[in-house]
């Protein structure tokens, strides 16, 4: 076998395996001890993270992260994971904000000169732009780590409201982490309220295993593929049983253009002939508030038509906007 594809296939075994011995790889490649001692050398010397234990009972292993296999990308394709990496440059906060802009680092110095070229030139003339916001999440990691291993956290949790609020204590059980505006959010089963809430990243301001030793929901087919099942606040089409109230709002062209941006909007937003819109579906009677300063957002460019408890609101929103400026 060619050295260099000796090396390719033992960089993926020791990936695979973890933890080795010199000998179990030398039997399973077909050559000598020494030639397997070089081999892990220049595995070494590339990058792969190999530590040995002396001793007989001692061997090698991998320690921290695994190191990928190289992957041969078209320039094309090269190119688009540049950018789309790239793009998160956008958000302050990010779970994996030192490893994005390593591996961008990294995909851009070993690129041929001239797809690098072809990228500098490219540089000021595509861009995916997110809005770049100055809160902070510093917690975006445990949150997300929590989510895939099922655990329980304690938060210190600023509810946002009209002033500022001393955090509260809550211990929640995260579903997962999205960001939608530039904002990040954590869809979470929270243990105080005895249901699932949508939690600010931004307002996490610490977060932390629990150590009272609750017992975790058995939250399996709750993702965030599905989450318009199960998190409250999105209007729906579907039935949402007893408090559930019909909306209906007529758009112009430029609220269809700005409801499209709202994605928790889209299921229930259908586009008509003339470049105009409607929303239809069933929303919770106790979002009222939030839909109200929404549409009243939008001006003249949202017509809501059902129900009679969001005109209500609407028209006492607008009314405590007029007094705010009188």
């Amino acid at each position: 076998m060619p050295k260099s594809k000796r090396l390719m296939e033992l960089m993926m075994t020791v990936n695979r395996k973890r933890r080795f011995k010199v000998q179990e790889l030398a039997d399973e490649f077909g050559v000598s001890k020494r030639t397997i001692l070089r081999d892990l050398q220049e595995l070494s010397e590339l990058g792969v993270p190999l530590y040995s234990e002396p001793g007989p009972h001692g061997g090698y292993q991998v320690v921290r992260e695994r190191v990928l296999p190289p992957i041969a990308f078209t320039e094309g394709e090269a190119v688009s994971i540049f950018f789309a990496v790239d793009a998160l440059r956008h958000y302050v906060s990010l779970p994996f904000e030192s490893e994005s802009s390593s591996a961008l680092g990294k995909f851009y110095l070993h690129m041929p000169g001239d797809v690098r070229d072809r990228i500098d030139a490219m540089k000021n003339r595509v861009d995916i732009v997110t809005p770049r916001r100055k809160l902070e999440a510093p917690y975006l990691s445990v949150l997300l780590d929590a989510a895939i291993h099922g655990r329980v956290l304690r938060i210190e949790y600023e509810s946002g409201g009209d002033g500022p609020e001393k955090p509260s204590c809550r211990h929640i059980q995260p579903i997962g982490i999205y960001a939608n505006n530039g904002l990040w959010y954590c869809p979470a089963y929270c243990f105080l309220r005895r249901g699932v809430r949508v939690f600010h990243c931004d307002r996490i301001k610490a977060a932390e295993p629990d150590a009272t030793g609750i017992p975790p929901m058995d939250l399996e087919g709750r993702h965030l593929g599905n989450r318009k099942e199960y998190e409250p606040g999105f209007p729906t089409r579907r039935e949402e049983g007893a408090g559930a109230l019909e909306l209906k709002v007529r758009l112009t062209p430029e609220g269809v253009r700005r409801c499209e941006l709202e994605s928790w909007l889209t299921d229930c937003l259908s586009l008509l002939p003339d470049g105009e819109g409607l929303l239809e579906g069933r929303l919770p009677a106790g979002e009222l508030s939030f839909y109200a300063r929404f549409f009243a957002s939008l001006g003249r460019d949202a017509t809501v038509e059902e129900p009679a408890e969001l005109l209500k609101e609407i028209r006492s929103e607008l009314k405590r906007t007029m007094e705010h400026y009188s």
